[in-house]
């Protein structure tokens, strides 16, 4: 895999009380990703970017809100997002920059 696809594969971490809880508990960070990305694009880019071990990864499809602006029905769009399970010893720091 390129480094460009690398790149476009991570779209940027999600931050929520739900996701904090788990980076606690399991060891486990959760990213948006990519539409089209596989387990082993996510896994490659999760290790080359961050310098870690990847132990698992599960996916899944977020359907977007149909949301109301006035009398226009919106709707906003699907995202996939992905639970990573770093191996023990290995953590991700997200304010520092390598």
């Amino acid at each position: 895999m390129n480094q460009e696809r690398i790149l476009k594969v991570l779209l940027g971490p999600v931050i929520s009380e739900k996701a904090a809880m788990g980076a606690d508990a399991h060891n486990q960070h959760v990213f948006k990703v990519a539409g089209d990305a596989s387990k082993l694009e996510i896994k490659r880019a999760v290790e080359s970017f961050f310098n870690v071990k990847v132990d698992n990864i599960r996916t899944l499809n977020v359907k977007g809100k149909s949301k109301r602006f006035g009398q226009v029905q919106g709707r906003r769009s699907d995202w996939k997002k992905a639970y990573i399970t770093l191996a023990d010893g290995h953590d991700i720091d997200y304010a520092v920059g390598e």
